[in-house]
């Protein structure tokens, strides 16, 4: 995803650069002077971008755009920290929660941007990135950490924008976030369980069922915990149909992608997450309880 967004930034005429810790990527970047760049695993071809490790980067951008496995972000965050300063913003659009509270220990309030992408993307490996869907198919959410926009907030927007991301500002923070959280817990972990894609699970003739179960549940806690989604539940049964059935039908969700590559899942940031949430408030969330517990089973199977 950093991939997509820094190239695709760049392409619409900003000067980006990619910072990462995996060294295999960045040796891979550097040697090729770019990263290879598919849509639908056709038309590869070599986009120069500019890489850096953290500690060899010099570069004081306005805005710093973020993505990083929800257990992986805090080694991040530490080794870049001497290079962040009071006048950046940063901007991210990552899977689960969880990510907030670190960035805030490092960000100001005013300067965190922080939405959701309803976009597909693919590593083929390193320097190696598969864009998945039709230029300009995707969609996106971000509002501020403070629900305040300001000029720069505006001018990220347009720069979104232009780069075909298709944002949506809205003013609701934690109801813009928790309405990717809630899609991820439906898609990404019954995917990755079964091991198909969307558009596979969409064609199930009881998929609205178990996505209804699973989408009532989380919105019942979000209602205990005081949280106002910006989708009504309709709404977002109706987005997991468009995404799974019209917009990335072949996609296989990043879990997926972990589970299959026996990495940790996020799956603890995200149906984990609506259950913690949910005991919170004396709620629970059985099934995405159970669900966890099924992901973690699988993990540990895999593993022996």
């Amino acid at each position: 995803m950093g991939y997509r967004y820094g190239v695709l930034l760049q392409e619409a005429g900003n000067d980006v650069d990619f910072v990462d810790t995996w060294e295999p990527n960045v040796e891979a970047v550097k040697k090729q002077n770019g990263v290879l760049v598919s849509r639908d695993h056709e038309n590869k071809h070599l986009t120069p971008i500019k890489m850096f490790y953290p500690e060899e980067y010099t570069g004081n951008p306005d805005v710093w755009v973020v993505f990083a496995k929800q257990m992986q972000l805090e080694k991040l965050l530490q080794r870049m920290a001497p290079k962040f300063n009071d006048r950046q913003y940063v901007l991210t659009c990552m899977n689960g929660m969880g990510h907030v509270e670190k960035l805030l220990n490092y960000f100001k309030p005013e300067k965190l941007i922080a939405g959701t992408a309803l976009v597909a993307t693919v590593l083929n490996g390193p320097g190696d990135v598969d864009f998945i869907g039709a230029r300009g198919a995707g969609t996106m959410n971000l509002a501020n950490y403070t629900e305040k926009p300001d000029e720069m907030t505006h001018n990220i927007v347009a720069e979104l924008e232009k780069a075909q991301f298709n944002p949506t500002l809205t003013t609701n923070f934690l109801g813009t976030l928790m309405a990717k959280v809630v899609f991820n817990s439906v898609v990404n972990t019954l995917c990755t369980l079964f091991e198909i894609t969307m558009g596979e699970f969409a064609s199930y003739p009881s998929a609205d069922e178990l996505s209804r179960q699973l989408i009532n549940e989380a919105y019942d806690v979000c209602e205990r915990a005081n949280i106002t989604m910006i989708n009504s539940r309709q709404e977002e049964l109706d987005s997991v149909n468009y995404v799974s059935k019209v917009a990335n039908p072949l996609h296989y969700p990043s879990m997926y992608q972990d589970m299959s590559n026996n990495r940790p899942t996020e799956v603890d940031y995200i149906n984990g997450y609506i259950v913690e949430l949910g005991r919170k408030y004396r709620y629970e969330a059985t099934t995405h309880a159970f669900l966890t517990h099924l992901v973690h089973l699988a993990e540990h199977t895999r593993h022996h």
